[in-house]
């Protein structure tokens, strides 16, 4: 990304470091928040988000995780703002629609995918890592539902590290989605997509890479000749991912729950994957964690091999 008119604005706030990595054309790598402070539970919450930063300076970046803190955006912060998002269970769920209001109220926000995509383009920042984004919901022909993630990876010119979308998801209208929004997802070491705890569905990829020069190269070519966004998908690691017919079983329970208590919209995606984390006996959480600080490292490595 041109990174040459990298400002602080009222209601932004970069991170030296990363302003100084920025203009220094040093890698750096966006991360999200959500997951932080809606996804994984106490005390894993803060293990994982600090393990993530940690494999992102090892392999040469630095990280820039994003969150909206009285009413202003951050674009990296510090641990006490990592442990105030982890432990204060009131903290606004933020996607890319809500950033304007929750800073024009002077609130706290966690990012999501979305928010992040939308701070991060704004910072000058190309590359991303996460779990899994969002996508469309099962049923989303009768409820609408679809995650605001494929809209912003449309308009914004990032990649995205993660291992493919959320399993609790309807994988085949999502890879529909991100055709139409002309998103192009690229497996690395990997032909068919992920299925977040799962290392691969039944769905094909189009394109593969199979080292970090390669996938360092798509992505700077896709941006170079005016593409958005792009998801560059890392299953997650073999010793944690779950198999497939299980996770179907549990995944069908949680939406059984969540019709039966009336759980719809932004609480949906947290509600189904802490169900399914307790029918898993935590297998899930283990499977969250690992492909989290796995894809942290590999967004870094390629950053730093020249996806910037």
């Amino acid at each position: 990304m041109n990174r040459t008119n990298v400002t602080q604005s009222p209601r932004i706030r970069i991170h030296d470091e990363v302003t100084h990595a920025l203009r220094e054309q040093r890698p750096v790598v966006a991360l999200e928040s959500s997951f932080l402070a809606h996804g994984l539970p106490q005390p894993h919450n803060l293990e994982t988000a600090r393990a993530m930063l940690s494999a992102i300076e090892v392999e040469g970046a630095v990280p820039a995780m994003v969150a909206i803190i009285d009413g202003e955006i951050r674009v990296g912060i510090d641990d006490s703002i990592l442990r105030h998002l982890g432990g204060t269970p009131t903290i606004a769920k933020a996607s890319a629609r809500d950033l304007g209001i929750l800073c024009a109220l002077r609130k706290d926000g966690a990012t999501t995918v979305a928010g992040t995509l939308v701070a991060a383009a704004r910072a000058g920042i190309g590359l991303m890592a996460t779990g899994g984004i969002g996508g469309v919901h099962l049923g989303a022909e009768t409820t609408y539902d679809v995650s605001a993630d494929l809209g912003a990876l449309a308009s914004c010119p990032i990649a995205v590290v993660c291992s493919g979308a959320k399993s609790i998801l309807d994988l085949g209208k999502t890879l529909e989605m991100l055709e139409t929004e002309g998103v192009p997802l690229v497996g690395y070491q990997t032909d068919r997509l992920p299925g977040f705890h799962i290392r691969v569905t039944e769905h094909a990829l189009e394109h593969r890479v199979d080292t970090i020069a390669q996938a360092a190269d798509v992505i700077a070519v896709h941006r170079a000749i005016g593409g958005g966004g792009m998801v560059l998908c890392n299953p997650c690691p073999e010793d944690a991912a779950l198999p497939e017919d299980k996770l179907k079983t549990w995944t069908a329970q949680a939406h059984r729950r969540a019709r039966a208590e009336g759980i719809a919209g932004k609480q949906l995606t947290p509600f189904l994957l802490r169900v399914i984390g307790e029918l898993s006996g935590g297998r899930t959480l283990e499977a969250n964690k690992a492909l989290l600080v796995t894809n942290a490292a590999l967004a870094a490595r390629i950053a730093s091999a020249g996806a910037r």
